[in-house]
């Protein structure tokens, strides 16, 4: 995997890196970040590595198989049946079709919603972003679109599973 080389200047490609929510990459060694201008000086590329699939202790309610858990490539968790496979030729998923996405957490706050006066709560998504925001908001899957009070506000800082401020998607800093 270190021999690799990168497909869009021919340099060798870097170290793996893991991400703070557990994705891995690794990049051209002919390119850096500029934290002044914020921007990539050099090569650009980067090759996610796809993450393998944790089994997990609990069962199919569909068809009693072991789930597992996995990683979208944009981070997304989700709970799925170990039978479940796509196939790259058809396109179409095989097997089991049991899909439970994992979402956020929610923890109620002794504070006010500044909008509608009704109770806040920090919600936290499961990448590990965080936000307050109105007990009465929420979302009409039909008609896609925010029901209840819009209040939201994000947090910044650096939290358990993931930064809040985009630098998992940064090339790190160079160590030299």
């Amino acid at each position: 995997m270190q021999d690799e080389k990168c497909p869009k200047c021919g340099a060798p490609l870097g170290e793996v890196v893991e991400t703070a929510t557990g994705k891995r990459l690794q990049r051209c060694t002919a390119g850096s970040w500029n934290k002044e201008t914020k921007k990539s000086e050099g090569c650009d590329y980067v090759k996610w590595l796809e993450v393998e699939p944790q089994t997990l202790d609990e069962k199919c309610p569909k068809c009693g198989n072991p789930l597992v858990l996995n990683v979208t490539r944009f981070g997304k968790k989700m709970k799925k049946c170990s039978t479940n496979v796509w196939n790259k030729e058809t396109k179409l998923s095989e097997g089991c079709d049991y899909i439970e996405w994992i979402n956020g957490t929610t923890e109620k706050l002794d504070e006010k919603c500044p909008q509608c006066g009704e109770p806040l709560v920090l919600f936290t998504t499961a990448a590990g972003k965080r936000m307050k925001k109105c007990s009465t908001s929420g979302w009409d899957r039909e008609a896609k679109q925010a029901t209840g009070c819009t209040y939201v506000q994000w947090l910044k800082g650096n939290f358990a599973s993931a930064p809040a401020n985009g630098e998992e998607f940064l090339p790190p800093e160079d160590i030299f």
